[in-house]
């Protein structure tokens, strides 16, 4: 094999031998359990006359004949259909899509399972939202339960949104013998302009416009089918999934409802039946997700400023692969991955400018040559990430692939490596007499990204709105809410507290935000470090600050302090959890084996996922 064109950088190359060296025993188990399925050649083969008729009874009188000679391949399609969310209801189409693009393909393919699809942005700030994380757990279950029937030789992925992706993959790496395609939806148009929107939302919680005004505002936002704009987790997994090499190269942000997103499910579907272990070309799932396509991930997430919960996500989906990774290796690839693009909130434009202006495959292309993603990876569509680097378009012959633009069609958007908006990455570690946490600083401005001031100590996020809505927060302030962990109530976001935060900064104070609790995906301007570990129902010393304690936030050396000795730290005794506060409601009570046994941040905060 020739040398690549682009030398690896020294340091990704080096984060990347950490990984292997501490994940090989993990990741040797898995790789045998692997080959151990594939082995034994396709399950369907193997089940009983009785056990097969069942998986074929109500299928089409063609597709029942090639089932039962076992002649084609049969694709698992795991959706996360529901026509509520406006991400998952273009799914609604799919499986005729599929199922008639598999005949094409000498295939047939099977819905074999739902799983639930909820949205962050319905539950913010209520209830609902202390399911959210543990979703993508039984999102994992659930897709484990449909591909456990053993009727199927590869799986078609429905799913876009925040904990939905995650758990899919999740479930599909038990089954990593399989070849696995994400079929992504795509964003919706354009609405309002993101500034408008974020001023709507700032007015409102100063109380200068009504409920009327807001709501029309955010009418005019998340106006039609197809994924929220904005670049927060739905987005950010959509990137995800294009860098690991599980979608069709250039797919992730191709609206819905077009020919070419049409085009592009049937070319999934296609590629889907070569790569089973019945044809010449199988590539199981465990081969396309490696220590090198983790570290692609990370970076790519780094490079366009990505949604703070894949530092919760892709931890778990890493070791469901058998690869152990942590904030380490985010915070030491950080220090080399340059900033390339600005994407509300982290800039004023959406998902489609970015993909106008050059989109995914000029991302690739930049952060390959620029010798900081692995070239050398298995994917869905073949060996190598170049493939990546294109764009796909419909030739007069048909869907065709094409070399993305040579040059950013707006360099407010997406820039070149050589020209980048910040020498670092979006995400940063903090360490400290309080934790480890992790902060998203790619849209806080220079003069925010050190906060040191008084803290104000809550519990829940509503008594941190009632505060301020009385004026007690108006000054330079350090807001920590603690017991926000997955233990303690699932890790909600807190997205509910950003535009009034914001409204404090447009003031001129110093504010801050501290938590073992998320924030949204689409966290931005103002200073958040989150997720610190250990949380406070675990012994975290953040249960420890008190009212009127200074607190420093700096994010520039990477460091979250108390300003209390050592010594009183130590003999401060833990502030007690208020009781019974999350146990019913909103069935939060059939969630509490999963609070009892939730994972630390670090570890992926779910159950679904042992830590290492």
């Amino acid at each position: 094999m020739s040398m690549p064109l682009f030398p690896l950088n020294s340091g990704v190359r080096d984060v990347t031998e950490r990984i292997r060296e501490r994940s090989r025993e993990e990741r040797t188990a898995y790789l045998a359990r692997t080959a151990a399925e594939a082995a034994e050649g396709p399950t369907r083969a193997r089940l009983s006359c009785t056990n097969l008729a069942h998986g074929f009874a109500a299928a089409p009188f063609g597709d029942k004949d090639a089932l039962k000679q076992l002649r084609w391949p049969n694709l698992a399609i795991v959706t996360a259909y529901n026509d509520m969310l406006s991400a998952h209801q273009p799914f609604e189409r799919f499986p005729g899509l599929i199922r008639t693009a598999a005949r094409e393909a000498g295939a047939t393919a099977q819905v074999a399972g739902g799983v639930p699809a909820m949205c962050d942005g319905v539950t913010q700030g209520h209830a609902g939202m202390e399911l959210s994380l543990f979703s993508r757990d039984v999102i994992a279950m659930s897709t484990g339960i449909a591909l456990a029937h053993g009727m199927f030789d590869a799986t078609l992925c429905l799913g876009v949104c925040d904990k939905i992706v995650p758990g899919l993959l999740i479930g599909a790496l038990a089954f990593g013998h399989l070849p696995t395609i994400f079929v992504p939806a795509g964003p919706m148009t354009t609405g309002i302009a993101n500034k408008e929107k974020a001023r709507i939302r700032q007015l409102f919680a100063e109380g200068q416009v009504g409920r009327d005004a807001l709501l029309e505002s955010e009418s005019g936002s998340y106006h039609s089918a197809g994924t929220c704009t904005f670049y927060g987790t739905a987005n950010s997994n959509q990137m995800l999934m294009e860098v690991m090499g599980l979608h069709m190269p250039g797919s992730a942000f191709v609206s819905p409802n077009t020919p070419l997103r049409d085009a592009l499910t049937a070319a999934a579907t296609h590629r889907a039946a070569r790569i089973t272990a019945l044809g010449k070309e199988h590539i199981p799932l465990a081969r396309v997700l490696d220590e090198r396509a983790m570290v692609n991930a990370i970076v790519g997430l780094l490079a366009t400023g990505g949604s703070t919960n894949h530092t919760l996500h892709m931890v778990a989906i890493a070791r469901a692969a058998g690869i152990v990774i942590d904030w380490d290796d985010f915070s030491d690839l950080s220090d080399i991955v340059p900033l390339l693009a600005r994407i509300y909130p982290n800039g004023s434009a959406d998902v489609n400018h970015f993909h106008a202006a050059g989109g995914m495959g000029f991302l690739v292309r930049e952060l390959l040559d620029a010798g900081l993603m692995h070239r050398d990876v298995q994917t869905i569509a073949g060996f190598g990430l170049e493939a990546y680097t294109q764009e796909p378009w419909l030739s007069p012959e048909g869907l065709a692939w094409r070399a993305a633009p040579s040059r950013s069609g707006d360099t407010s958007v997406l820039r070149p490596a050589s020209d980048p908006f910040s020498a670092d990455g979006g995400l940063k570690l903090m360490r400290g007499n309080l934790g480890r946490s992790v902060i998203k600083v790619s849209a806080v401005k220079s003069e925010h990204r050190v906060v040191e001031a008084p803290a104000r100590v809550f519990d829940a996020q509503d008594d941190v709105m009632k505060a301020f809505e009385a004026g007690e927060l108006a000054r330079d302030v350090v807001v920590v809410v603690r017991y926000q962990g997955p233990r303690a109530n699932g890790m909600p976001e807190l997205h509910k507290l950003t535009p009034a935060l914001a409204s404090l900064q447009s003031k001129g104070f110093k504010v801050a935000l501290v938590t073992d609790g998320r924030m949204s995906g689409a966290s931005g301007a103002v200073p958040a470090a989150i997720h610190v570990s250990p949380e406070c129902l675990s012994g975290g010393p953040l249960a420890k600050v008190r009212d009127g304690d200074i607190v420093r936030l700096d994010s520039l050396a990477g460091t979250l302090a108390v300003h209390v000795s050592d010594e009183t730290l130590a003999q401060r005794k833990s502030a007690a959890p208020a009781p019974g506060q999350n146990d019913y409601g909103m069935g939060r009570d059939l969630f509490r084996m999963f609070r009892a046994n939730a994972a630390a941040a670090e570890e992926g905060g779910g159950v679904c996922v042992p830590a290492a």
